[in-house]
């Protein structure tokens, strides 16, 4: 039932509105028009929570008007029903006052009265006091309306209402600190950045949802004193291993991909996944910042070409031929905070991961029904971590990665801790899809673009590059869309909130 399609109250005579098995069905079917209204438009169950809250303020609105002009009409000793446009909810109420309440009217004229046109009849002295005490039921009847859809809506929104305000104020909170201050400091000595940083990890997050130091600690990283360097730690990819000032041990990225890692650092933060670890831009000298404390070698992949300072380190597809090399001797690169060691990590083969063979497909490429095996297969048959998979899906889509075919995850969780976004189903969490929806119209970009702003090697994404974000927004928006027309919200959605407390 549509919300402009529900019956109004009747019009006329209070006689009839005193009738209280009008007024509850009325209310009643009013009522069932705005729920079916807001499960057929918005997220899942019942809209966004910014398009309820407005249409919950407008029925609102409508009834305060109604008693207004009400109490204002009592005053002026109206002795008839006032003719409104609306009481409660959109929707005509009849006009002219008619039966045995218009057969006592000595004269009629109109009034304006918030907007609406009102029809006041004068009457005798006893039709007067006795409308004046039915328009004290009528203004309880509508003062008790309104605290009905106060409650209907506010309190008693069921469960996917109270997930879209959930995710609504986590999205607020998300907005309010993705400004940084670059330079930031701890404003005390009692711990260090790094414990601050190892004491946020928790079972499912990297670090919490509220984080006041983490503009220090990123400034820390890019600004402390390097202690140690040599060869990267494992990985395809050049890297050096930096040990920062009180033993913090960081991977350097200067070759080729630096920024996406800076880049994918904040998108995992406006995202409200807070699985990636920390990372920050970072300008090296590599003559008097990484030579005279390198490793013999590290030393040994040194080389110059040109004016220009180069290494190539240690990895699987390191070559002298393909060296990192700084502009004279200031080298642009990131740094990622390294986890604590008391969170040790899993490797896992990713269930949607290539085969990298030429010609030959993995299962999921040609199996349909490859899906639900895995679903029966632990550790996804139980617990968050196929949900997990789906939303780094949604990630790897955005930054536009597409060789996950490994990923970790803290060890010994039970399945129950989420994977790590190091490398950066056929349901998606319902937190997932509020919040995506909430980026939706460039606010991916706009807020992409604000926290970028204070990193040290800013512009760390090209406008081109940000557009690119919202458009693959857009296609994963209208995937989930098409997934939720053919199978239903309940079978294209699900709830699931885990919150573990940290150790």
């Amino acid at each position: 039932m549509d919300v402009n399609s529900a019956p109004p109250p009747p019009g006329g005579c209070l006689e009839l509105l005193q009738e209280e098995e009008v007024f509850r069905k009325w209310t009643r079917q009013a009522r069932e028009g705005i729920e079916g209204k807001g499960r057929r438009r918005g997220s899942y169950r019942g809209g966004t929570e910014k398009t309820k809250n407005h249409r919950l303020y407008r029925h609102l609105e409508a009834t305060l008007t109604t008693v207004t002009c009400l109490l204002r009409l009592q005053h002026k000793g109206s002795a008839a029903l006032p003719s409104l446009k609306r009481v409660g909810l959109t929707g005509q109420v009849g006009g002219r006052a008619t039966g045995s309440c218009g057969s006592h009217a000595s004269g009629v004229r109109e009034i304006r009265c918030g907007g609406h046109t009102q029809r006041r009849v004068r009457g005798s002295g006893q039709v007067g006091a006795e409308m004046k005490l039915k328009q004290r039921m009528v203004v309880l009847f509508a003062v008790l309306l309104l605290l009905g859809l106060a409650k209907i809506f506010l309190l008693d929104g069921g469960e996917g209402s109270a997930a879209s305000r959930r995710d609504l104020r986590a999205f607020r909170k998300m907005e309010a600190g993705l400004t940084l201050s670059r330079g930031a400091r701890l404003t005390h000595t009692l711990q260090s950045p790094w414990e601050i940083a190892s004491q946020w990890v928790g079972p499912r997050e990297v670090y919490p949802e509220e984080t006041p130091e983490l503009a220090a600690v990123l400034s820390s990283l890019s600004a402390a004193r390097i202690e140690r360097a040599d060869v990267g730690y494992k990985g395809t990819q050049l890297k050096a291993l930096l040990v920062l000032d009180g033993g913090q041990k960081v991977p350097y990225a200067g070759y080729d991909r630096h920024n996406a890692e800076v880049a994918a650092f904040h998108l995992d933060r406006i995202l409200g996944f807070r699985r990636a670890p920390l990372v920050v831009g970072r300008y090296v000298n590599v003559r008097t910042e990484i030579k005279p404390v390198a490793t013999d070698q590290l030393l040994s992949t040194f080389l110059m070409q040109g004016n220009n300072t180069c290494f190539y380190g240690k990895c699987y597809y390191c070559r002298e031929s393909e060296p990192a090399c700084a502009e004279g001797e200031i080298m642009e690169g990131s740094l990622t905070l390294w986890l604590p060691d008391v969170w040790p990590l899993q490797k896992h083969r990713h269930p949607w991961g290539r085969t990298y063979r030429e010609g030959k497909l993995a299962r999921w490429e040609y199996d349909e029904s490859y899906c639900e095996a895995v679903k029966k297969m632990p550790p996804y048959d139980a617990g968050p971590r196929l949900l997990d998979v789906i939303d780094t899906a949604i990630f790897d889509y955005l930054i536009g990665n597409a060789d996950r075919h490994h990923y970790e995850s803290f060890q010994d969780d039970g399945g129950a801790s989420m994977l790590i976004l190091l490398d950066n189903a056929k349901r998606v969490r319902v937190s997932t899809w509020n919040r995506l929806n909430l980026l939706r119209g460039g606010a991916l970009s706009s807020a992409m673009r604000q926290a970028l702003a204070f990193d040290p090697i800013h512009p760390v994404l090209a406008e081109p590059q940000l557009a690119a974000l919202d458009r693959r927004l857009s296609g994963i928006i209208a995937t989930v869309k098409q997934c939720m027309e053919a199978q239903g919200p309940d079978n294209a959605l699900i709830e699931d909130r885990i919150n573990l407390p940290h150790p």
